[in-house]
């Protein structure tokens, strides 16, 4: 397979599996999605939205109910798994235990039929890229998690893929691991410069790894954009939501112009910024996150009064659960508080997003 393409294509891919009753239920609907060299994104969503069967479907290890999957001008959803060329990098790493570390890196190169010499210089570059060069005699037994990931992601490397699939490969490690390995996910991404397509259910990961970002649902994708459009700008509820929006209220529509709306609920007016608001919509859904709240200063607009209820300490910041004339909300601020601490909240206009959808 060329390891020099320009681009990967998903045209229209689904994939429906047949239930008992004799109708079908779509795992992934319809997907359109071109993928650059060099490019990495990230499918994010929650399980069962369609993004493992995705991946599977791009690497070959589900076949297509409908569209066509392309690499330049060639059709590859028609090839088996071996003849795409893709390396893969699996949740649970899927070492042989009973092979050493530079057996389990080179075993792609040898079912390939690659010279013992060349594949022992590849071998040795990949453990190198990774870090890994004094545990090449090790079994994946006497290594760490972090390490027996590295093998695995040196094996995927090794056989010098077009595209690297990535299906869920931190979530087995801590958290301060789950960190470090972005870092090293991410200069080993930039230092190849082939594309990476990874799967997560983790909004920290997809936002600080992928050039751009798949939020699926239900089988579709329901908003494609960099981590700061889909961080920023969420086109629907189920993305805002996904994203940390914690705060979804009802609010009467008072006024809308354009995408600047005024909203109100008891008796709290507020000036906020219209996610695609038909004209006339009377009701609206404002998403709100805790982050983006603070304290108010004097002379404030989009401000109100709330009491604390509950406080989470988290360090510099802590998450308040307060009460307020419009609703309990979320909001998260740097100081001490106690219960029945009152409050006045100050949240920006385009952080207070108006969906014309049921909260």
């Amino acid at each position: 397979m060329n390891s020099s393409f320009k681009q990967l294509r998903l045209d229209g891919v689904g994939r429906a599996y047949p239930t008992a009753s004799g109708a079908t239920v779509a795992a992934l609907a319809d997907l359109h999605l071109d993928i650059q060299r060099g490019e990495f994104v990230a499918l994010l969503g929650p399980s069962g939205c369609g993004k493992s069967t995705a991946l599977n479907c791009l690497a070959g290890l589900t076949d297509l109910s409908s569209g066509r999957i392309w690499l330049d001008d060639t059709r590859i959803d028609t090839l088996p798994p071996e003849r795409r060329g893709f390396g893969m990098v699996f949740q649970n790493y899927a070492l042989f235990p009973h092979m050493s570390v530079q057996d389990n890196v080179g075993f792609g190169l040898r079912m390939r039929g690659t010279p013992k010499a060349d594949a022992a210089q590849r071998v040795a570059e990949a453990l190198a890229l990774v870090q890994l060069e004094g545990h090449a005699k090790k079994l994946p037994g006497q290594l760490s998690g972090g390490q027996q990931q590295r093998v695995a992601i040196a094996r995927a490397i090794v056989i010098e893929p077009p595209v690297i699939l990535m299906d869920e490969p931190l979530s087995n490690l801590d958290a301060k691991l789950r960190i470090e390995m972005r870092a090293e996910i991410r200069r080993i991404h930039g230092a190849l410069q082939l594309s990476t397509v990874y799967v997560t259910h983790d909004q920290d990961e997809a936002l600080s790894m992928a050039d751009r970002i798949v939020v699926m649902r239900a089988g579709s994708a329901q908003q494609i954009g960099t981590p700061r459009e889909v961080y920023g700008s969420p086109c629907n509820l189920h993305v805002a939501r996904f994203m940390g929006y914690r705060n979804v209220l009802p609010f009467a529509v008072t006024a809308l112009d354009h995408d600047r709306i005024t909203v109100q609920s008891q008796g709290v007016a507020l000036q906020g910024t219209a996610m695609a608001v038909p004209a006339g919509t009377r009701e609206v859904a404002v998403a709100m996150r805790p982050d983006d709240f603070e304290l108010a200063a004097a002379g404030n607009d989009n401000a109100f009064d709330a009491t604390v209820k509950a406080m989470e300490f988290g360090g510099r910041t802590s998450l308040l659960i307060v009460d307020s004339p419009i609703g309990e909300l979320f909001v998260r601020l740097g100081g001490v508080f106690q219960p029945g601490d009152r409050v006045r909240l100050h949240i920006p206009p385009d952080r207070t997003l108006a969906y014309a959808e049921e909260a």
